[in-house]
């Protein structure tokens, strides 16, 4: 077993020998996205990182360090389902990645579409803890240690890593920030889906008493996932379980940030947006 990194190709180390690793490192294939891994090395991108979860702190917990890996069942959207509010029965459902906003992109739109039309949408962007330093010596010695071969500077590498909290909190809410306006002034959505230690992380460090238990009139949404040993398995893996929501309002992410901004865009900009992007490719269904 690896006690840094804990899931490698959506693959959990306990119980390592029982994989064929040399397989998976071979395959590169992300089970989360159904593809190849999409992380890549700088150095040569040929080669996938591959590393989703890693075991830190202290008093070490599982972090996740790859938002696809959020991407587990689906589940994120199916948590997120109650914010389409203008859903009918026989509508058909949609989760369509990288939809133009003003300010960027958000990650994932979960759709409400009727005759290829969309009815409805809420915004869902995932975020887990960005890394400094590099986690690529503690894979190669993980993979060292269950008999894949790698060459021996990188699995000897004294290279460390550490997780960037302060950055990768501040970056998310300021880019929450450009975008919930957006979603508000169309009465819309916006979910940011993060671990469980990012959103405790917020709690502190920003002004967040204000916000709300969840309430479906706000809209701006936080899911918070915590990472747990599952017990329907014996490899050792892990599972998502919603562990906290909060919401606010646009207002309410100014007060975070001590901030103030105005963002708007016409719905027929994302309607037009959405539609392109829809195909049978994107359609989901929650069973």
């Amino acid at each position: 077993m690896s006690h840094i990194i804990l899931e490698l190709f959506g693959e959990p180390t306990n119980g390592s020998a029982k994989r064929p690793w040399r397989h998976v490192v071979a395959e590169q294939h992300c089970s989360y996205l159904d593809r190849r891994c999409i992380k890549v090395r700088k150095s040569d991108p040929e080669i996938s990182i591959g590393t989703c979860t890693v075991d830190y702190g202290k008093n070490p917990v599982p972090v996740m360090i790859c938002p696809f890996r959020m991407l587990e069942n689906r589940k994120i959207f199916t948590d997120s389902m109650h914010l389409l509010t203008l859903h009918e029965p026989g509508n058909e459902l949609h989760v369509v990645p990288e939809v133009t906003v003003p300010g960027g992109h958000v990650d994932y739109f979960l759709v409400s579409a009727k005759d290829g039309k969309p009815k409805d949408f809420v915004g869902i962007e995932l975020q887990t803890l960005d890394t400094t330093g590099t986690v690529w010596p503690a894979r190669q010695r993980f993979l060292h240690s269950v008999g894949v071969p790698v060459d021996e500077q990188s699995r000897e590498s004294t290279k460390s890593f550490g997780m960037n909290w302060k950055m990768t909190a501040k970056t998310i809410l300021v880019q929450i920030h450009h975008k919930v306006q957006t979603f508000e002034h169309l009465n819309k959505h916006l979910v940011l889906v993060s671990q469980d230690h990012l959103l405790d992380y917020m709690k502190r460090e920003f002004s967040f008493g204000h916000l709300n238990t969840p309430r479906v009139g706000d809209s701006m949404h936080f899911h918070a996932y915590k990472l747990k040993p599952d017990g329907n398995k014996t490899d050792g893996g892990y599972s998502l379980h919603l562990d906290n929501r909060m919401s606010t309002d646009a207002d309410g992410i100014s007060t975070a940030l001590g901030l103030q901004a105005e963002a708007k865009v016409e719905l027929k900009v994302i309607l037009d947006d959405i539609q392109r992007k829809m195909s049978s490719a994107t359609q989901w269904s929650p069973v």
